[in-house]
């Protein structure tokens, strides 16, 4: 899943890369509303966690932006703004949730599950196709009741199929679900964890698309 965070504390917008990968997202930082803006036209991410306070605009301002841009882009506004009628501007301009600092990292994971959930097809925290049973809650796969232990980066690639069952994902798209900007990546890192995955699973749960992409078969 990956996540814009729109932050102008580099210190707060660190702590919560580090703290937001460990859990398995990818995360990209931005420090102004234009940046965000300038982003969310080129590389439309799946979650933005927005400051209020920024250097250039507000925050209000930001997200009535993106809401003219996309209505049902999940938005998470991170504020010391700390108001009723703060709170109420934020809702009334489109936030989907609002989360007021200092908060507890618990807290904001409980919160990103609910948005997460909303952008996917998974009902539950518990997607299952075929053998595998993937817990988005827990972070455990299993296979054919057989818990697997999965490195970070195979259990997001796994998950992002898994979350849109039929469908098609170009190596691209999978990349941006993986890395963040500035990350380390090699030109064949996608093929060499669907590589790994299909020893650990099944090599034909999988499917190479060639040419286009990966896709698992729906249940």
């Amino acid at each position: 899943m990956q996540i814009l965070l729109v932050e102008d504390d580099v210190l707060l917008a660190d702590g919560l890369r580090t703290a937001l990968r460990r859990e398995g997202f990818t995360v990209n930082h931005v420090a102004t509303g234009s940046a965000a803006l300038a982003t969310f036209s080129t590389e439309k991410p799946e979650i933005v966690m927005l400051d209020l306070g920024l250097p250039d605009m507000d925050g209000l301002e930001v997200l009535e932006k993106l809401r003219a841009g996309d209505r049902e882009l999940p938005v998470l506004v991170l504020t010391a703004r700390d108001t009723i009628g703060d709170k109420v501007s934020g809702l009334d301009l489109g936030a989907d949730d609002y989360l007021v600092k200092p908060f507890e990292m618990p807290e904001l994971l409980a919160r990103l599950r609910v948005l997460e959930r909303r952008t996917t097809t998974a009902q539950t925290s518990t997607i299952s196709i075929g053998p595998v049973v993937l817990d988005t809650l827990a972070h455990r796969v299993s296979v054919d009741g057989n818990e697997l232990e999965l490195p970070r980066r195979e259990y997001m690639l796994l998950k992002a199929l898994m979350e849109n069952p039929g469908r098609i994902l170009s190596r691209e798209s999978l990349e941006k679900k993986l890395y963040g900007w500035g990350e380390e990546l090699a030109s064949n890192s996608i093929e060499v964890h669907v590589h790994h995955l299909r020893k650990k699973i099944r090599t034909e749960f999988i499917k190479t698309v060639r040419g286009v992409g990966y896709t698992v078969s729906k249940a």
